[in-house]
């Protein structure tokens, strides 16, 4: 089952299909051909074969109408040899496809991952190979300027996934409260959820204590009434109650990206819930679930 980590990846590229060229044309320092607008495509690569393939996501940059490079988009948490070994179908069926140049782009938030799918694969000889791109922790530049965040929102996420834990996380928060202040309101509480969930537990605490402590001059809607809540619970004994409401938010958050109505009744219940091991429950089965229904709200 796709994990919350898996999906919110994946939703950055489908979010912003510029993505995967800034990271090609950035850290991972690729040779692209010159494009001016970057889509997302379909990303069933099943071909005449009976053998259905689904890559994560599938980019096309495009130059004056015309696919100049096509990006094989895969998120991978742990080494797998099973998924290595359908790499190289989708290369060849996207090629096929679009007749363009294709690169295989592989996002691992865990380096010893990252280092497993750099290796070419090796489909026989002469030298036939698939050479994967892979982005590790150590592939991901440390973003701390607030204007450059603002510019590339995805990777300031990613550069504060990466390295949080491993340096002083302040000027990152600060990029990275740039970053959401640039995008729109629920994609922001998306990602803002996100590093809630995804990063260790001592430096979450340290993301909500700058919350409550910083005075950057954050101008969005939501940047301002995220630091209003933040400075309201470090003044108040409402803190269990503010964590509720926000695992809410993230749960609807995350229904809407998707596409899901959400029933005035259902919200309710995810809204008027306080036990916070149920809504967490509840946000894990948001991010698979094909139906609203099988979150399982029923308050037992």
């Amino acid at each position: 089952m796709p994990s919350h980590l898996h999906e919110i990846l994946i939703e950055m590229f489908r979010g912003r299909p510029s993505l995967a060229a800034e990271l090609l044309d950035g850290p991972l320092h690729g040779d692209l051909p010159e494009y001016d607008e970057a889509h997302l495509s379909s990303a069933e690569l099943t071909d005449v074969a009976p053998t259905e393939y689904r890559a994560d996501a599938v980019i096309r940059l495009t130059r004056a109408g015309a696919d100049v490079l096509a990006v094989v988009v895969e998120v991978q948490l742990r080494i797998d040899a099973r998924k290595r070994r359908s790499w190289p179908a989708y290369v060849a069926t996207l090629h096929a496809r679009l007749s363009c140049p294709v690169a295989l782009l592989v996002i691992c938030p865990d380096g010893s991952a990252a280092g497993w799918a750099a290796n070419p694969i090796e489909i026989g000889p002469p030298a036939s190979k698939v050479v994967p791109v892979a982005l590790g922790p150590d592939e991901v530049p440390v973003v701390t300027d607030p204007a450059a965040a603002q510019r590339l929102p995805e990777l300031t996420v990613l550069s504060t996934l990466a390295h949080a834990d491993r340096t002083d996380p302040i000027p990152l928060f600060k990029a990275l409260f740039a970053a959401l202040d640039a995008v729109d309101v629920d994609r922001a509480a998306l990602y803002h959820d996100f590093m809630l969930t995804a990063l260790s537990a001592a430096t979450r605490k340290l993301l909500e204590d700058f919350m409550t402590t910083t005075d950057y001059p954050y101008k969005s809607d939501w940047a301002r009434r995220q630091f209003a809540a933040g400075r309201a619970e470090g003044k108040t004994e409402g803190k269990a109650e503010g964590k509720a409401e926000g695992e809410a938010s993230a749960i609807l958050t995350v229904l809407a990206t998707r596409g899901f109505d959400v029933s005035d009744d259902d919200r309710a219940k995810i809204t008027g819930c306080t036990d916070l091991e149920r809504l967490e429950e509840w946000l894990r089965r948001a991010v698979t679930v094909e139906r609203v229904e099988d979150l399982g709200l029923e308050i037992r």
